[in-house]
């Protein structure tokens, strides 16, 4: 429960924290940019400007605020303001004083508040702008100011009036820097004509009113500026106010490029538009943001051949016609046009004709309509076609797309993205032999698709696919320069190899987890490589990649900010360059070198310990002992035999009777009576013969003990010893010899009588007498836990030792056993 709890405040934590970073996202009050220091309190109900701004202020957006009146000491401390948006306020007064702190200010936006009047006085005190908008106010005329002449940068001007004379555009006229001026003239009621005739820009913008009566705003319009721009046009029942202007437009009027926006007319007055500037100086149409009105009429057609427009642009159309009276389709029609470029984006259009004879289209998008796979299928008439843009239409078969193209003898570039494009095994593909740029990119298409793409592409755009693997067919595109994989399912990239000219790669938004040495070693011809965005497992084939990135002359796109450890764990969110891994544990050889070196001289260094200080014997000591514990742990006392009386018998030559009485009796007794040994001058019973008291002491002893030296092998009586020993080893089927190797026996010294002794020491352990003082000790507790077990509660046998005549009536090495 304790953890549930604990789980459940920590997700509440993280909430709480997401929340609130969510909130200083949203409100995007204040963040540094790349040039500069932004301010955002756009909708925030403010009354004023906030004070206490940042001194580092470069960018303040007040924007759609209810600010009506600007102080002298709003700005004073904004020294390093750049832009200034001050646009869908109540502001009723400027004065450009309240800049006089701001000599760095550029961009000034005061549109669509309630201005009446500015004093000019002031404007000099901003000389350094380049872009000021005044349009959207409540100006009765255009703004007569001399100090417009200190605008020396000044490149975007917006004005409005309700009414325009020539006279208050002089001075406007000699600014020779502005490229665009914006007229909002929404509520213009008086015009003086010539007025727009003064004016010296490239770009002419004007909003015209809602309703139009006095066209000669438009006539001298016509002859202002190379690019002319009418917004709100409206004709919804008629349409001569614009369109006689626009017929007035000669072959050598200054007006190359006309743009027609936010415009609302019926089929039948646009196509008048379009042929009221057929046959004029205009060579660039645009119309956009249509709203269609009306039916569709007999379309009745007209010389598409002699024109100087070169490209025909309509975007954004609207239709609320209720019929045509087709067909053809008066859209379709358009086909014809004799003009070098063709634009219909976002007009809902279903299927776009071939054109009945050869064509001079170079460049024809029809990006956002409801085109399907039929479109200029078996289309011959476009020989000159060199861009072709499908971008967001209803696309299905990538084969229908490809035999689409093959009679496009001149076709280089193909967008079919964001379409729903599928490829299957076995499906012919034919594209046109002079395609050089395709753009799959946003379909539905896996890795078969390699096997459907044009022989001679040089750029291929295949991002956010379904792909998967990088397929074989893609071997036989010999031309390929530049590839686009990114935001695929591509888990591994093994090889590069089979790119011959390939100079840009990105495989970036993938399943990559890491970049294997063989693959970057095959990728040396690749000029720019982008693998960012991946998920990558940190370890050493990704530190290959690092020192690959460190060494190429090519270009990492992304690098570093986008190349971050998903796996392990620990490593998550670190930046590639970071990570560090040493060369141990990437270096296989090193390692196994490191390794096997250790092992070496741990081997040297152990056998060295050995020799020095004997360590086998240690080790042989040490796994008796051990053996000896166990055994004797696992001996229950009720399983011994109950007439044990000794703990151990003790055979030795009377020639080595010094070293058992001074060194082997005192250190296994020890003097505390917790252990019996059986030795023939105490404990043999008077009146027994030698053998009945040996046997009868190797019975009552729980264990033999042998002192073996080459004393012993000539001790007749010994042998006997032995031989009793012996035979109890094999009747009763138990471990009682322990065999001491006082001193070395080599074997030819042993007769061949003594085979039995000969066998036991082949066969059985026995226990090598140390010379080194520092070994007794673990000798003897050793030899000590061997026999120490707790015999059978009884009374034990006392008897007195041996005098000195039954001693020598007992001489092993003495008596003839003959």
């Amino acid at each position: 429960m304790m953890k549930i709890l604990e789980s459940i405040t920590f997700i509440s934590y993280v909430f709480i924290i997401l929340c609130t970073c969510m909130s200083m996202f949203c409100n995007n009050t204040q963040f540094p940019t790349n040039n500069g220091f932004t301010i955002r309190y756009s909708k925030k109900s403010l009354n004023s400007v906030p004070e206490n701004l940042p001194p580092k202020t470069t960018i303040l957006d007040l924007s759609e605020n209810n600010i009506a009146v600007l102080l002298s000491s709003d700005f004073t401390s904004l020294s390093k303001l750049t832009l200034l948006n001050l646009s869908y306020n109540h502001i009723r007064e400027f004065d450009a004083i309240v800049f006089r702190f701001n000599a760095e200010l550029e961009h000034l936006d005061l549109s669509h508040n309630n201005l009446r009047n500015i004093t000019c006085g002031s404007l000099q005190i901003i000389k350094g702008l380049r872009h000021l908008d005044l349009s959207s106010n409540k100006f009765e005329n255009i703004l007569h100011c001399k100090e417009f002449s200190y605008f020396l940068h000044l490149q975007y001007l917006g004005l409005s009036a309700t009414r325009i004379q020539r006279s208050s555009l002089k001075e406007i006229a000699q600014l020779g820097t502005l490229h665009v001026i914006f007229l909002g003239l929404q509520n213009l009621s008086s015009y003086e004509p010539g007025s727009l005739q003064v004016l010296n820009t490239n770009k002419l913008h004007i909003v015209l009113p809602v309703y139009l009566k006095d066209p000669f705003i438009l006539y001298d319009a016509m002859n202002t500026s190379r690019t002319l721009e009418l917004s709100q046009v409206t004709c919804e029942k008629a349409c001569d106010n614009v369109i006689e202007p626009l017929s007035t437009i000669s072959k050598n009027s200054k007006v190359s490029t006309l743009i027609i926006s936010n415009i609302t007319v019926s089929w039948k007055y646009l196509n008048q538009m379009i042929e009221a500037v057929w046959c004029s100086s205009v060579e660039y149409l645009n119309v956009h943001h249509l709203i269609e009105l009306g039916e569709f009429p007999y379309f009745v057609p007209f010389n598409f051949s002699k024109t100087s427009l070169k490209a025909l642009s309509i975007q954004h159309w609207i239709s609320k016609s209720v019929y045509y009276r087709g067909p053809p389709h008066p859209v379709q029609t358009y086909s014809e046009m004799m003009i070098e470029s063709f634009t219909f984006v976002d007009i809902g259009m279903i299927h776009f004709m071939c054109p009945s004879k050869s064509s001079i289209f170079h460049f024809l998008n029809f990006t956002r309509n409801r085109l399907t796979d039929k479109l200029f299928q078996n289309c011959n008439t476009l020989p000159h076609l060199e861009t072709l843009i499908l971008r967001s239409n209803r696309l299905e078969m990538l084969s229908l797309v490809s035999s689409m193209t093959t009679s496009m003898k001149s076709l280089q570039y193909l967008d079919v993205s964001n379409n729903k494009l599928q490829y299957e095994n076995g499906e012919d593909c034919h594209w046109s032999e002079t395609l050089l740029k395709l753009n799959l990119s946003a379909n539905q298409l896996t890795s078969a698709a390699f096997g459907c793409l044009p022989i001679n592409v040089k750029i291929l755009d295949l991002h956010n696919n379904q792909i998967s693997n990088i397929h074989k067919g893609i071997m036989a595109l010999k031309s390929l320069e530049e590839l686009n994989l990114a935001s695929n399912w591509l888990a591994d990239l093994r090889d590069c190899s089979h790119f011959n000219s390939l100079a840009v790669l990105n495989v970036g938004m993938n399943f990559l987890h890491s970049l294997s040495f063989h693959s970057l070693q095959s990728c040396q011809n690749v000029r720019a490589i982008n693998a960012g965005n991946n998920p990558f497992q940190c370890d050493c084939e990704l530190r290959d990649f690092i020192n690959w990135r460190t060494q190429t002359a090519g270009d990492i796109l992304g690098w570093p900010e986008s190349y971050k450890c998903q796996y392990p764990e620990h490593l998550k969110g670190t930046l590639l360059k970071d990570v560090h891994l040493s060369e141990v544990s990437c270096n296989t050889a090193v390692l196994l070198g490191i390794v096997l070196g250790t092992m070496a001289a741990l081997i040297i260094c152990i056998l060295f310990l050995c020799l020095y200080f004997d360590l086998p014997w240690y080790v042989k000591m040490t796994w008796n002992w051990t053996q000896t514990k166990r055994r004797i742990r696992n001996t229950n006392p009720k399983d011994l035999p109950q007439n044990l009386t000794y703990h151990a018998f003790i055979s030795y030559s009377q020639h080595d009777a010094s070293w058992v009485k001074d060194y082997l009796i005192p250190n296994l007794e020890k003097g505390d009576g917790s252990i019996h040994i059986c030795q023939h001058e105490r404990n043999f019973v008077p009146g027994r013969s030698i053998i009945e008291n040996i046997i009868n002491c190797i019975e009552k002893s729980y264990k033999s003990i042998f002192v073996l030296s080459p004393n012993f092998i000539q001790s007749g009586w010994c042998h006997y010893e032995l031989y009793f020993a012996h035979h109890r080893l094999f009747t009763e089927n138990s471990d009682s010899l322990i065999l001491i190797l006082l001193e070395p026996i080599p074997q030819y010294l042993i007769p061949s009588k003594y085979y039995k002794l000969k066998a036991l020491m082949a066969k059985r352990t026995y226990l090598e007498w140390p010379k080194e003082k520092s070994k007794h000790g673990l000798f003897w507790a050793n030899l000590r836990q061997s026999i120490n077990v707790q015999l059978p509660e009884h009374k034990q046998e006392n008897k007195k030792v041996f005098n000195t005549s039954q001693e020598k009536d007992y001489e092993p090495d003495t008596v003839s056993l003959n």
